[in-house]
């Protein structure tokens, strides 16, 4: 087994948040799945990540239920789930022991968001020797606002603050960032050969 897809915090703790409401892919789930499917009938190694903030009471902190895999995701007999308390998916978790006792050299990565978790994990997977595909529409964030906004704002005024930076803005920021140092920018129709219709699990919750 050369080859691993790495699905990345696509977890119920996203859809209970405001900013939800202008996330860039809603299908993001839907998106992940094609993938899951694709790297089962390769026989690909397949990891399920989450992110998780214990004691903090916020939509990560486990106590509150909603640090599991959105609608629609499960994990298969044998596939690991490891769970995550840094940005990027190596420096908490023992997934490079997992990988390389695996004989794991390349991954493939997907999730939320995609300049924080995912892209700080493919630049680190990069650095650790793996060569990594980074799935840029099977990713998904949210707007973010400047260095200097104020705290607590609703959705409304980050949106409407011209210094806020767009979701559209961030993946190509990523796509840049990326491309030709530390991964491969690919597309699921590229990986999996067809187009994707937004299901009831990548539904946006109000």
């Amino acid at each position: 087994m050369s080859n691993a897809l790495v699905v990345i915090d696509v977890q119920e703790s996203f859809r209970q948040r405001p900013d939800w409401q202008a996330v860039s892919e809603p299908a993001v789930a839907a998106k992940a799945a094609r993938l899951v499917d694709a790297a089962r009938e390769r026989g690909d190694l397949v990891v399920w990540v989450l992110h998780s903030e214990p004691g903090t009471g916020t939509v990560f902190d486990p106590a509150n239920g909603h640090v599991r895999l959105i609608e629609g995701l499960r994990e298969r007999e044998g596939e690991p789930v490891i769970t995550k308390t840094s940005h990027n998916a190596f420096t908490t978790t023992n997934l490079q022991q997992l990988l390389t006792s695996r004989g794991v050299r390349s991954l493939t990565v997907c999730g939320i968001r995609t300049e924080q978790c995912c892209e700080t994990t493919a630049r680190l997977a990069s650095d650790l020797g793996y060569e990594v595909t980074f799935v840029i529409d099977a990713t998904a964030t949210t707007p973010r606002e400047h260095r200097d906004a104020p705290a607590g704002r609703a959705l409304e005024e980050i949106l409407a603050d011209p210094r806020t930076l767009s979701t559209a803005d961030i993946l190509a920021r990523t796509e840049y960032a990326l491309a030709g140092r530390f991964a491969t920018i690919a597309t699921v129709d590229e990986l999996t050969g067809s187009p994707v219709s937004a299901g009831p699990a990548a539904a946006p919750m109000g």
